[in-house]
């Protein structure tokens, strides 16, 4: 069973700074596009950042030159980098695991909260 944990969340203000991790069973981080996702009350789950096998990143707008995504695969562990915090991030961040080619998936952790205190 895909398993994928995340950590890291909690309350910092505005300014300050987290990192999230998210620990995948298996092999699973190797081999699959990773992203990080984020749903705040009332509105639709959105992408954070991504990023491929071969270490391709993608962000949003709202997260491009302050959060910093990356992968240790040996550590099967995908980490968001959050800098300059601001209250607008606060939201449950979900990490995912997708494999579109055999064999698929499409996974997500169970979600973690942060919140950004002004």
């Amino acid at each position: 069973q895909v398993q994928l944990v995340e950590s890291g969340g909690g309350l910092v203000r505005a300014g300050g700074s987290l990192r999230l991790s998210c620990v995948g069973s298996g092999s699973i981080i190797g081999i699959a596009v990773m992203g990080w996702y984020r749903q705040a009350p009332g509105k639709q789950r959105e992408l954070v950042a991504s990023i491929t096998v071969s270490g391709i990143t993608k962000y949003a707008d709202s997260a491009t030159g302050r959060f910093t995504i990356f992968r240790d695969n040996a550590e099967k562990t995908v980490y968001l980098e959050m800098n300059g915090l601001k209250p607008e991030d606060t939201a449950v961040y979900y990490c995912n695991a997708r494999r579109e080619i055999p064999p698929s998936f499409d996974k997500w952790g169970q979600g973690i909260q942060v919140t950004v205190s002004s």
